[in-house]
């Protein structure tokens, strides 16, 4: 079998050089914040074919690493998917290819995980907007990679939330 076609050529990441977005830029993106954030650094755009790369810098504080399981701590398989759905946002948001003051998830269809991803290792995510339905969804094929390895794969949908209905509805609360 030989090796997978990745999103982006990882020959075109450095993990070394200056990230494009810092966690500071990405939070002005994303709303996640403390441990629900799932991006390290922005590492690679191309607006033309509508693709990015960032990395999650993986560590043994991470908040499932106790539980998630003892002895042998493996990040779950929801939190990978996270980490592209974070990228996904970040790339829509700071473009507004998807006109909406949030993006939730829509849907994941074709996930599969091929690999493990554990507390040292830098996750490698890379997603591709392959239709983007203005105020409607975006489908987005994602990887995620550790080591030059496929980890993790599938797409992902993205839907606008309704920022202003929600902050409503909560006030009424």
């Amino acid at each position: 079998m030989g090796s997978p076609d990745f999103i982006v050529d990882l020959a075109q990441l450095d993990l070394n050089a200056p990230p494009l977005a810092d966690i500071n830029e990405i939070r002005k993106y994303n709303p996640q914040r403390h441990e629900m954030e799932q991006l390290s650094a922005i590492l690679y755009e191309d607006r033309e074919n509508q693709c990015c790369a960032a990395v999650k810098e993986l560590s043994d504080k991470e908040f499932w690493v106790r539980g998630h399981m003892p002895q042998m701590p493996l990040m779950p398989g929801v939190m990978i998917l996270e980490s592209a759905a974070q990228l996904a946002s970040f790339f829509t948001q700071k473009y507004d290819l998807l006109g909406a003051a949030m993006v939730g998830f829509g849907g994941l269809d074709n996930v599969r995980f091929r690999g493990v991803v554990t507390p040292g290792d830098r996750l490698i995510v890379m997603v591709r907007l392959e239709r983007v339905r203005r105020g409607r969804m975006i489908i987005a094929p994602f990887q995620g990679v550790v080591n030059g390895a496929l980890v993790a794969e599938g797409v992902l949908r993205g839907i606008p939330i309704p920022v202003e209905a929600l902050n409503e509805q909560m006030s009424k609360s």
